[in-house]
């Protein structure tokens, strides 16, 4: 599309809105970034923008709050996934006959190349990137992007034909998305997530079914057999479904037996490697590796290639992630676990003598959940944040609980608390917005914290 001429309204100067911005100003577009936060609170990304932005269009700022007249006098619309679509600004471009689209959709007009879109409630960073080591491995281009980090509107310039992209989708990117169409869609699991934005459960399932509407018989729909709620889907879908499983076999997909990861599909069995070839700690891991595999064969990866990378992957930063042991304690940074599934997920990953972090801002999460797991592997709860009193009484009598005012005091009361042998996981099963900017800058602070431990036992 030619966009000289035309008036793009960018709604959020985060990361996608601000990649969006630069990528259509370079395009020569006239675009109004607007977003609620003030010029001052924005003074950074907006320099880096007029910057590193080498474009002939027009930059317009509406900063501090959004106009209602230009949701009505623009082109169209690209909405970062952070702001609701339930916005009645949204509305009032909707009426207007004006587009409203999602960066990946902005995206997805102009990158050469084969997009994979994985979604899921949890474990979408780790397959995300596990995908695009894989592909690498065999020898293929590929670039994790999205949700991950990278926005993928920023790979259009440089895109190739043959280049992949392994594109983690949050559900709120997925609401928006239009034309949006990646060759293999794949939804990892779906449990509660996200329900203060959502009206329902089955609001949060649609948004992210939306991952496959605009797939075609030729695409392909990877899911999860052991999750009713996705295994469901495979036979309403225009996509050939292809499933993995850890419990049973399938016809065609990826599954284990016995302790060997195998991948089936109309031109028979391949044996791929021994479970005991994943480092990566978790069941939900092991699922998160059936479904990269799935997802890299399909693209064209050499199922003979695939050992040597999932031996060296060690995963992501923030996702169980190993800190440091101190005095025979075990330090674990979780703080992906931004949901209550999330952090049973962590809980299950060790067999006990856990000294837990949680806590932050609630989304609207059944916290009683946790009850089972905290009684039978949890020795103490150190609570945070915004939710610390919900999650007291969903937790009361299941292990002793304290309270502590930062994470850094979190911490240190885990280190007065734990013996030899006890693992300390920050696993918060909450949003990070009531301390912190993200669950990233949560995870560091976490990390932070643990070093300076180091730092005073070793003066």
């Amino acid at each position: 599309m030619d966009y000289r001429g035309k008036t793009a309204l960018v709604a959020g100067a985060a990361r996608s809105g601000l990649a969006s911005a630069r990528f259509l100003l370079g395009c020569g577009a006239r675009v109004i970034l607007t977003d609620t936060k003030t010029e001052g609170a924005l003074k950074s990304e907006i320099a880096e923008l007029r910057h590193s932005a080498a474009y002939s269009g027009e930059l317009v700022l509406e900063l501090g709050g959004h106009r209602e007249e230009s949701f009505a006098r623009c082109d169209f619309v690209v909405v970062s996934p952070g702001i609701p679509l339930s916005l009645p600004y949204f509305e009032i471009s909707r009426k207007a006959g004006i587009p409203v689209i999602a960066e990946v959709d902005l995206a997805y007009r102009h990158l050469k190349g084969k997009i994979i879109g994985i979604t899921g409630s949890n474990g979408k960073t780790t397959t995300t990137t596990l995908v695009a080591s894989l592909l690498n491995g065999a020898g293929l281009q590929a670039h994790a992007a999205g949700n991950i980090g990278t926005p993928l509107v920023s790979f259009v310039p440089d895109s190739k034909a043959s280049d992949f992209y392994s594109v983690e989708l949050s559900s709120f990117q997925l609401e928006s998305i239009r034309d949006f169409r990646p060759f293999i869609g794949s939804i990892l699991n779906l449990t509660p997530d996200h329900m203060d934005r959502y009206a329902g459960f089955d609001d949060y399932i649609a948004a992210k079914r939306r991952l496959f509407m605009n797939q075609e018989p030729t695409d392909f729909a990877v899911l999860n057999a052991d999750d009713p709620r996705t295994s469901a889907m495979a036979a309403k879908l225009r996509a050939r479904p292809v499933l993995f499983s850890r419990l049973r076999t399938s016809e065609q997909g990826a599954f284990v037996r016995n302790h060997r990861v195998i991948f089936r599909d109309g031109q028979g069995e391949k044996d791929l490697f021994a479970v005991s070839a994943i480092s990566l700690k978790g069941l939900h891991n092991l699922e998160n590796v059936l479904a990269a595999c799935a997802i890299a064969i399909l693209a064209g990866a050499k199922p003979e290639s695939l050992e040597e990378s999932v031996r060296k992957f060690k995963g992501v930063e923030h996702r169980i992630e190993w800190v440091s042991e101190i005095d025979g304690v075990q330090y674990f940074n979780d703080s992906k676990a931004t949901n209550v599934d999330a952090a049973i997920k962590a809980l299950e990953s060790f067999p006990g003598n856990i000294l837990l972090i949680a806590g932050g801002r609630d989304k609207a999460g059944d916290f009683t959940a946790l009850r089972a797991l905290t009684r039978e592997r949890v020795k103490h709860v150190v609570l945070i944040g915004e939710a610390a009193d919900k999650i007291r009484k969903a937790l009361s009598g299941a292990a002793d609980i304290s309270d502590a005012a930062s994470m850094a005091e979190a911490v240190s009361a885990c280190r007065s608390l734990a013996r030899p042998g006890d693992v300390v996981l920050l696993a918060p099963a909450c949003a990070s917005f009531d301390m912190f900017d993200n669950y990233e800058h949560r995870g560091r602070v976490f990390k932070e914290a643990v070093r300076d431990l180091n730092s005073i036992i070793e003066r």
